[in-house]
């Protein structure tokens, strides 16, 4: 045992011995319920500059000092001559393992947001039955991505909505499943 935490303590495994510790005592955190591991997933900042961007910052960082630190280790002990090479050597090899994750990682995780029925709301529809009323009404509406959906429509007044109008979705009813809508002229035009 001298001898690991002789090697542990040395340099250059000893640049990352602290932070394998702050990693391990992380984990502990969040199998304890105490932290949350699904961190900035963004490709943005700085692990987006290194290419390491679009995983839990938390994974990737952790599977970085890992590699490094046992890269490292192994490397002092057996080359323990060139220890600046160790270093660097040690640096590049958690890199291309890390990079190598977060592809894969990338590949199982969600591209974003699941689509809701609230992505509606506030586009317009061509209403599709011969009427709309409070109790009554179908539309066509079109989402960004293209797709186009007949949905449940209602009208929260007397307007006169009839198949072939263009009405403005403004807002979801998730117990009765169907949308609000007014005639779009009455939507955009400027008050008076």
């Amino acid at each position: 045992m001298g001898g690991f935490l002789d090697a542990a303590l040395s340099f250059p495994a000893v640049v990352f011995t602290p932070l394998l510790i702050v990693v391990i005592g992380y984990w502990v955190v969040v199998i304890a319920g105490g932290a949350d591991p699904e961190g900035d997933g963004g490709d943005g900042g700085f692990l987006g500059f290194l290419g390491l961007g679009g995983a839990p910052a938390s994974i990737v960082l952790s599977l970085f000092i890992a590699v490094a630190w046992f890269a490292s280790l192994a490397g002092g002990v057996l080359l323990g001559a060139v220890p600046a090479l160790v270093l660097a050597g040690a640096l590049v090899l958690a890199w291309v393992i890390a990079r190598l994750a977060v592809v894969l990682l990338r590949r199982f995780m969600p591209a974003g947001a699941e689509p809701s029925r609230a992505d509606f709301v506030g586009l317009t529809c061509v209403v599709r039955t011969g009427r709309v009323t409070a109790t009554f009404g179908q539309a066509e509406v079109h989402s960004p991505d293209g797709s186009s959906a007949i949905v449940q429509v209602r009208t929260p007044g007397d307007d006169e909505l009839r198949a072939g109008s263009i009405a403005l979705i403004f807002d979801f009813d998730a117990d009765g499943e169907f949308f609000w809508v007014v005639p779009a002229d009455i939507a955009t035009s400027p008050d008076q």
